[in-house]
């Protein structure tokens, strides 16, 4: 924490100062001496810090997005400029300051304190990728939750996690036969287990345990004072919706009211008009490109029609550059799989950068499909997933997507429809303008760089 704050209080001086010397030399402002205007950097320092602790900007135990820390960080300084200015003027009226000033000073802060925590979360993570200051880790749970959680863990060092073992909790669960941790004993041993191994945090992996099942197990924890984190079923997730309303006076729970309504459907629809339209135009020539290569590297059409389930479950017809060979579902329908014999030698690099999704934008357009949202399956998957998936559906409530919050989260193609249910529905809750632009954004910086394997 310390070393963060130390980043930000250097990042507003150097940026004041930095601002005063550029204007300090142009004729146009009329800026005297820096001692003049210490009063605005050191006003702007205890507004930005107390907001900033307010905030959690100091609690950054586990990996944050650095694309996320930025969008807080131009918040919290908007409102700290505000709040500012604001105070300056009720409590300092004689203090005279220049408005260029005040903007210059904010923008360099925003940049110098979000390039600074890039280098200090760099720094962290490269320790805790070491085995530098993790945080001994208890999983409960030793069926396929217990799994998954331990793969994520293991496939992600920086998150600063290490795995001291796994409980078996007897929850009619089949333990897997092939953990990566060794398996520690039963719930009654929690207690002895943390004391025993130094544990600092406890997951619990056991999303279909009733409600005092839970109590129990976190009581066990709670007695040897660990972090304890719980992972939601899909019910958990939903359940962050509810209100409350009535219906002639009588008191009733919404839990699903959930779908987008009003200018948040208005605006969301125009950021699709405008933004497919633009890509269109820009990336025409390249997409003109792409589908000379697709003729010319094997036989068979450049485009790839195939229906998806779109808005309220109804079918629409997806628009993809093929990247597979024409006959490839001679046998019917079935996954794709990064190494899948059927890609083109194109359609493997197609699918790496996304290209062959680049079609899909004349569906944004039209309005079968949504720049962000759920990705759409075919109706043969729908229905098998509806059947044993809880509040699967509720995914089609939204337009589906081009990309979404499960695919910049690595869950693409053959991966748990499970957890990319949970993304989903997480999405369709917590909707906002910037989150659907954060999500762009991640988009394309994975695909630049190639860290966002395509297997649709």
């Amino acid at each position: 924490m310390l070393a963060l704050v130390i980043v930000d209080l250097g990042s507003i001086w150097l940026a004041f100062w930095s601002a005063y010397t550029l204007l300090r030399r142009n004729p146009e402002f009329l800026i005297g001496d820096f001692s003049e205007f210490l009063l605005l950097p050191g006003m702007y320092t205890a507004v930005l810090v107390v907001i900033y602790f307010s905030q959690h900007m100091y609690q950054r135990r586990r990996p944050v997005t650095h694309l996320d820390e930025l969008f807080k960080i131009i918040i919290y300084n908007t409102l700290t400029m505000l709040f500012t200015v604001a105070l300056l003027t009720l409590l300092a009226r004689d203090f005279q300051y220049h408005r260029a000033f005040v903007l210059l000073g904010a923008g360099l802060t925003i940049i110098y304190d979000a390039f600074g925590r890039v280098v200090h979360a760099q720094l962290q993570w490269l320790a805790q990728a070491r085995g530098i200051g993790d945080d001994r880790v208890l999983l409960i749970g030793a069926g396929e939750i217990g799994q998954m959680l331990l793969q994520k863990i293991t496939m992600h060092p920086k998150l600063g996690y290490q795995v001291v073992g796994v409980v078996d909790a007897g929850k009619g669960e089949r333990p897997l036969q092939e953990l990566d941790a060794p398996l520690l004993g039963s719930l009654v041993d929690v207690p002895a287990l943390i004391d025993r191994y130094g544990v600092d945090e406890v997951i619990i992996g056991l999303p279909e345990s009733s409600h005092q099942d839970l109590v129990n197990i976190i009581s066990l924890c709670e007695r040897e004072k660990v972090g304890i984190r719980v992972f939601p079923d899909v019910f958990q997730i939903m359940a962050s919706e509810v209100t409350i309303g009535d219906l002639g006076g009588l008191p009733l729970l919404t839990i699903r009211d959930v779908a987008l309504q009003g200018w948040k459907l208005a605006v969301k629809r125009g950021m699709d008009i405008v933004f497919s339209a633009v890509g269109l135009v820009i990336l025409s020539p390249f997409m003109l490109l792409t589908a000379l290569l697709i003729k010319l590297d094997s036989p068979g059409p450049v485009f790839y029609s195939q229906e998806r389930m779109g808005l309220d479950a109804r079918p629409f017809k997806i628009i993809k550059f093929r990247s597979m060979r024409h006959d490839a579902e001679t046998d019917g329908p079935g996954w794709t799989t990064p190494d899948d014999p059927r890609k083109t030698k194109l359609g493997a690099f197609m699918r790496r950068f996304n290209i062959d999704e680049l079609p899909q934008l004349v569906n944004v357009l039209v309005g079968d499909m949504s720049l962000v949202g759920p990705r759409p399956e075919r109706p043969v998957y729908v229905e098998q997933f509806r059947q044993i998936i809880p509040r699967y559906m509720d995914r089609h409530r939204e337009k589906a997507g081009l990309t979404g919050w499960a695919q910049v989260n690595g869950l693409r193609g053959d991966t748990s429809i499970v957890e990319r249910t949970k993304y989903d529905l997480w999405y369709i809750e917590n909707w906002s303008i910037g989150l659907d632009i954060m999500i762009l954004i991640r988009t394309i910086l994975q695909t630049i760089f190639g860290t966002n394997r395509n297997a649709y």
